[in-house]
C-alpha cells in the first residue's frame, strides 16, 4: 500500500528565522514564514497544502509599506521575476526584513509608495496631460 505524505518538503536546509505571519494571496491566511538558507517560505497553519516557496534567486524586489518614519511596517510584498507579487504581514516585520536583507541585495529592498504619494503622482500626471 502506498502512503501519500501531506507534509510539504521545505526548500531550506537551515531555518534562520521562523515567525507567525499572514499571507494576502486571495483571502488572508494565517501561518508561518520561514527565512532560510535557500529561500523564503510561507506555510498555512490550517491547510498544509497551501504554501509559498520562493528561492532567493527568484526574488526581484521586496517592497515595504513604511509608516510613522519607519517605526511601523504593517505589510511587505515580494515581487518575483516570474510568478508575480506576494504580500505578507507579521508582527515582527523589522526582524524579518533584516533577515531577508542578508540574502537579497539591499538595493532591491525598497519603500512602497504611500497613499498620499500615489494621489500626488496621479494628480501631477493629470496636470501634465492638460498642458499638452
Amino acid at each position: 500500500m502506498m502512503e501519500v505524505s501531506s507534509v510539504v518538503q521545505s526548500i531550506n536546509t537551515r531555518a534562520d528565522l521562523v515567525v507567525n505571519a499572514t499571507s494576502f494571496l486571495g483571502l488572508g491566511s494565517y501561518g508561518k514564514i520561514m527565512v532560510g538558507d535557500k529561500g523564503f517560505e510561507f506555510f498555512d497553519d490550517r491547510n498544509k497544502r497551501d504554501y509559498i516557496q520562493i528561492p532567493w534567486e527568484e526574488i526581484d524586489y521586496v517592497l515595504a509599506s513604511v509608516m510613522f518614519g519607519g517605526r511601523w511596517i504593517p505589510r511587505f510584498a515580494i515581487r518575483t521575476k516570474s510568478s508575480g507579487t506576494f504580500t505578507f504581514s507579521s508582527k515582527k516585520t523589522h526582524e524579518l526584513l533584516r533577515e531577508v536583507r542578508r540574502h537579497v541585495d539591499p538595493d532591491h529592498l525598497v519603500r512602497a509608495l504611500s497613499f498620499f504619494d500615489v494621489v500626488k503622482r496621479s494628480f501631477l500626471r493629470l496636470i501634465g496631460r492638460g498642458k499638452r
